[in-house]
């Protein structure tokens, strides 16, 4: 068991990001959630704003704080995946206008406040989406890079290589200058890439074991799971698609469902061919320095036991 994790939640709802949310929502002994910010990908970020507020409804916490970050990538025109989550982001559930109230602050300069103001080494930032929020923050401030207890990210892939070019996955090509900058910042990262995220198949069991539980998050969950997976299934001809996202918060809940190895990883900004590729040298054979735990190996059944029985809490 980690101890009591605090965390800032960087996302673009997103089913998949959805199923984070409830996660750590549904974990308060060892995740505390000190905000949301949302980000530009799935769909636009005014799309993810009320999408990460519906999802605090969903899951009866209106006292969480979202805050909406960047609308674009830091130098790219904004790619999103409406194709895959649907026009809302959310599609799955019947939707409807939140109640949980967005903040006026902007996400960046949350993030920033947030990580001068707490103790040295005690935030923990978890990027669902493309990392525009957090390479903007690291670029105006600086100082907060020293701050950051660690970055837990879902993002890029390297044997399983890419999902929306034949190289790259979706989030490092959504803004693949922001993921350098964060690549490059020296903070410790933990990088969650597709060849993990592939072993976590919402298989029709388990996402009807969510289902049966009843609630009203669950239900929520367990229809954006179904009209998630459609387009995974048909892509990969598997019995169900990949749950990306929380697996950042079952990390930190229960890390001993993980393995990997420190690796280095460059992000590929030069050929167009391979444009935001995660170059992970798994095998250890340059002498780069490494610059992230890259994970590749899940306890899948665990995950999920670990999800229904959080998300039974909301």
């Amino acid at each position: 068991m980690a101890g009591l994790r605090r965390i800032i939640i960087d996302t673009d709802p997103g089913q998949d990001d959805a199923a984070a949310i409830m996660l750590a929502l549904g974990s308060p002994d060892e995740i505390e959630v000190l905000g949301i910010t949302t980000v530009s990908g799935n769909v636009p970020v005014a799309l993810t704003s009320k999408n990460a507020r519906i999802v605090c409804d969903f899951s009866n916490r209106k006292d969480v704080k979202v805050f909406a970050g960047c609308e674009k990538p830091l130098k790219r025109k904004l790619v999103t995946a409406e194709y895959v989550h649907g026009a809302t982001g959310l599609n799955g559930p019947e939707l409807f206008e939140p109640e949980t109230p967005l903040q006026a602050q902007h996400g960046v300069d949350f993030i920033i406040e947030t990580l001068r103001n707490e103790p040295q080494g005690t935030v923990t930032l978890c990027p669902l989406g493309a990392l525009t929020n957090i390479a903007t923050a690291l670029t105006r401030a600086p100082d907060i890079a020293g701050r950051i207890q660690e970055i837990v990210l879902m993002g890029g892939a390297y044997f399983e290589v890419g999902n929306i070019t034949p190289a790259a996955e979706f989030n490092i090509y959504v803004d693949p200058e922001a993921a350098e900058i964060v690549f490059k910042s020296g903070i410790p990262i933990v990088m969650i890439p597709l060849d993990l995220t592939h072993k976590v198949l919402t298989l029709k069991a388990r996402v009807e074991r969510i289902r049966a539980l009843g609630t009203r998050a669950a239900v929520a969950l367990a229809d954006m799971l179904d009209f998630f997976e459609r387009f995974d299934v048909v892509k990969y001809g598997s019995d169900g698609g990949p749950l990306h996202d929380p697996n950042v918060i079952a990390y930190l809940i229960k890390p001993e469902l993980y393995a990997g190895r420190m690796c280095n990883v460059e992000i590929e900004m030069v050929s167009e061919l391979t444009l935001a590729m995660t170059v992970v040298d798994w095998w250890q054979v340059t002498d780069r320095k490494h610059n992230a735990l890259v994970l590749k190996d899940v306890d899948a059944d665990g995950f999920f036991e670990l999800l229904t029985e959080r998300v039974a809490r909301l």
